[in-house]
Parts: C-alpha cells; sequence; structure tokens
C-alpha cells in the first residue's frame, strides 16, 4: 500500500514495519508519521465501526491508540506484526469509551459497502438499506467479542492469528467468537436470503 510519503518511491525503497519502528523509537517522527499514514486508516475504520460509527468518537480513539503507540514504542517487542499491536491498542481505547458511554447504533453508510449497489431500481434500493439496517442492529447487539472478531475478519481481512494477537485471545476463542457471531447473524438474518 503506497503512502503519500511513498508515493513515487520504488517498492523495495519502501521502508518495512520494522525499519519504521527502530527509527521512531530513536525519535524520528517522519518515520512514525509513515506509520501512521500506512496504518492510520485501517485503525480509524476499525474504531469507527467499533463505537457506533460516529466519526469524533472514532477519531479520538484512533489519536488516542497512536498518542499510545508513540509512546509505548519502546516497549514493543515486535513479539506480534505491528498491524495487529496498533490495532490491540485501538480494540482497547475503543472498548475503554464504550465502557464510559451508552451504546449507540452503527452510521447507515458503515456496511454499505458490504452489500452490493442495486440498478437504478428503487424498490432494490429500498430493500438494501433495509439490508444494512438490519445487519447493522444484527451487529450491535452482538457481544462485545464476537462483534469485533466478526469486524476484524470479515470488514478487515485479518486472519486468525492477527485477530488473537490484536484482541489478546487463543485462536480457539477467536473461532469460537466468530462461530457464535457468524450464527447469531445468520439466524436474525435468515429472512434476507
Amino acid at each position: 500500500m503506497s503512502t503519500t510519503r511513498d508515493a513515487g518511491r520504488d517498492p523495495e525503497e519502501t521502508p518495512s514495519d520494522e525499519a519504521l519502528v527502530r527509527a521512531a523509537r530513536l525519535g524520528d517522527e517522519v518515520a512514525f508519521a509513515t506509520i501512521v499514514d500506512r496504518h492510520g486508516p485501517g485503525m480509524h475504520r476499525y474504531a469507527l465501526r467499533l463505537v457506533g460509527g460516529r466519526d469524533a468518537d472514532a477519531a479520538e480513539v484512533a489519536q488516542d491508540a497512536l498518542v499510545s503507540a508513540w509512546r509505548s514504542l519502546p516497549s514493543f517487542g515486535g513479539d506480534s506484526a505491528l498491524r495487529t499491536w496498533l490495532f490491540r491498542i485501538v480494540h482497547r481505547r475503543a472498548a475503554d469509551l464504550t465502557r464510559r458511554r451508552r451504546p449507540v447504533p452503527i452510521d447507515d453508510q458503515l456496511l454499505s459497502h458490504l452489500v452490493p449497489e442495486a440498478a437504478e431500481n428503487a424498490l432494490r434500493s429500498i430493500l438494501d438499506e433495509e439490508l444494512v439496517e438490519a445487519l447493522q442492529r444484527c451487529l450491535d447487539e452482538l457481544p462485545w467479542h464476537q462483534r469485533a472478531v466478526w469486524l476484524l475478519r470479515e470488514v478487515e481481512g485479518m486472519s486468525y492469528d492477527e485477530i488473537a494477537s490484536t484482541l489478546s485471545l487463543s485462536v480457539g476463542s477467536v473461532r469460537g467468537h466468530l462461530h457464535r457471531g457468524r450464527r447469531t447473524i445468520s439466524e436474525r438474518m435468515a429472512r434476507w436470503r
């Protein structure tokens, strides 16, 4: 994935996450800015879904996570991928925010990309909107870990190992949460088949 700072560079010249972490640990703010450019959009997207689609809350969570990452870089041992570590921080910050605030449903537009666009058919557009709303309600009702695992797997495309590392769960727990989440969603969305 190319970033603004990486534009025009040969992909082989693009620094790895490991190299960026080493440089950022030494106080290189440009290296950390590259990390932000590379991983910030995904962190914000994940935060947005976890906090119910409120952009201000997602921005707060992502910013807090990045500040925490900057401060914690010296203790980052590299046991997991940088992306996984950053998403784990986002997850924790979103959980903290969610505990402090009352849950709010996800924004209608967040999951609309999962539903194919309707051809110029008004009835189909209405049904697609209802499908997205039903899916959002279903996700809102899932327990926290099931929702987080489902979002990381189905929307962010993370592997079971990455999710386990991100959420500090075993791979077996990830599989269990995903299975239960998928089953619940399947049961509640049965009328849309």
